[in-house]
């Protein structure tokens, strides 16, 4: 590529009226109106008038913004451009919405997570975001937190976590089947320093009440899936009162070693790795490993009605970075991985899906690139209100990407948004008709059109003679 022109030969002046930077919105907020999303905050959001009038079209506006690129309260500035007038009502300034998240106190939090709940069930409505049912049959919800890094002393929360960073902590738990990318169940911002099950149990059960709503899930088998952090009785126990089986990772106490202990020698089995693995502590690959299984109970502390029988699964590999001894043990052979599972799945099934509990840092990844590059405010609760409505328009964007097929429903949130938001287009009035002229020879024409066509767009008129 290469420059045409000399510099003087080109000038440039900010002054059409009728140009818009993301021609994408159209479509994508023609979704969120058909799934009921300004609805859904008008019912249930009661901000108080001052500040929370017209709830519904502040919601939309944040999360027009946030789909558009924004992660910042100044950010929403983006939606007051050029022709955004022609083709969007109620622009609210930055300020605006800033007071309006300023104003959400925790009980409104909570309400702003029932939108999202049922904002997710009726967008499944509109768009297969679970690939139209289970595939083979299982649904995994995946749980985990992460550390989202703020700056400054004015944030309200902000402590240093288990990473040593300063920031917020964020949970979430993800939905997805075997023929489709994540969506966001639940959410949920603690302080930082705040344990990573701290909460867990609760949102289990939201997530599992929300996964209940969507389409092709009420019969389905579904399976959670989380780390050590959430190896507890409250966690899983809210699982299993949901009617779900769990997979959780065990941590290596006496316990659990002594039923490692137990298993034979011919019991292991071979299993070979989709992707090398990088491990870090030998800096070597590792490709191959055996697994094996147990019967367990765990939580044996407490009274024997709460004990949990299951299967510990074990995965070992060589250790690779042997001590000099004499009588090495069976641990200093090998490096053992075991979760704690109530599942069906024999054992090599059961270690190839329990690893695939890692898609869920893909999401915290997405969302810390899109909407959750900051947390806006000084104010816990608008903090918190910005990870649901981050989540909103999550899910939104993936429902789009999914309608509008060619592989995008798998792609990343800023790959959807280069290929299907971000579209410059000029607007043109002619008989009280809009329309949008967008660029010639755009790659990813048949998807946008493929998703404006979905949500109801017009045919474009007819030519004069």
């Amino acid at each position: 590529m290469q420059f045409k022109h000399a510099p003087a030969a080109v000038s440039v002046s900010f002054d059409d009226p009728n140009l818009v930077s993301a021609a994408g919105l159209v479509p994508v907020m023609r979704l969120a109106e058909r799934a009921g999303l300004r609805e859904l905050a008008n019912t249930w959001l009661t901000v108080p008038t001052d500040k929370g009038a017209n709830a519904g079209l502040k919601v939309a506006s944040l999360v027009g913004g946030m789909v558009a690129g924004a992660d910042s309260i100044d950010d929403m500035a983006l939606l007051r451009h050029g022709g955004m007038r022609k083709l969007f009502a109620k622009l609210y300034a930055p300020s605006t919405l800033g007071s309006f998240l300023r104003a959400f106190t925790f009980g409104h939090v909570r309400q702003l997570d029932a939108v999202a709940s049922r904002f997710l069930a009726n967008l499944s409505e509109a768009a297969p975001v679970l690939g139209g049912g289970a595939g083979d049959g299982w649904v995994f919800v995946d749980v985990d937190d992460t550390i989202i890094e703020v700056h400054g002393h004015q944030k309200q929360g902000a402590g240093f976590g288990y990473s040593g960073v300063r920031g917020l902590n964020a949970l979430i738990a993800t939905a997805e089947t075997t023929v489709s990318a994540p969506v966001i169940l639940a959410q949920r911002l603690r302080r930082g320093g705040a344990g990573s099950p701290r909460g867990a149990a609760q949102l289990v059960r939201d997530s599992l009440a929300t996964l209940r709503r969507l389409p092709g899930t009420r019969a389905a088998r579904v399976l959670l899936r989380a780390d050590s952090a959430f190896y507890g009785h409250a966690t899983i126990s809210a699982a299993l009162r949901a009617g779900v089986a769990v997979s959780v990772t065990a941590r290596m106490d006496p316990a659990i070693k002594r039923a490692i202990a137990t298993i034979a020698d011919d019991a292991w089995e071979a299993i070979q790795y989709t992707d090398a693995i990088y491990d870090e502590d030998t800096r070597r690959w590792i490709s191959s490993a055996q697994v094996a299984e147990v019967p367990f109970t765990a939580f044996t502390s407490r009274k024997k009605a709460e004990q949990i029988a299951g299967r510990l699964v074990v995965r070992r590999i060589p250790e690779l970075n042997k001590k000099d001894l004499d009588h090495p043990t069976l641990f200093d052979m090998h490096r053992f991985h075991a979760f704690f599972t109530t599942s069906t799945l024999d054992t090599v099934t059961a270690d190839k899906t329990h690893r695939g509990h890692a898609i869920i840092e893909q999401v915290n990844a997405d969302l810390k690139h899109s909407a959750l590059a900051h947390l806006p405010s000084g104010v816990f609760n608008a903090n918190a209100a910005w990870l649901v409505l981050a989540v909103i328009a999550f899910n939104l964007t993936r429902a789009a990407a999914t309608i509008a097929g060619t592989g995008l429903a798998k792609a990343t949130t800023a790959t959807i948004r280069r290929k299907l938001i971000s579209v410059p287009a000029r607007i043109a009035s002619s008989a009280r008709r809009i329309t949008l002229h967008l660029p010639d020879r755009w790659p990813w024409e048949t998807a946008w059109t493929a998703l404006f066509d979905h949500v109801g767009g017009s045919p474009p008129p007819a030519p004069t003679i």
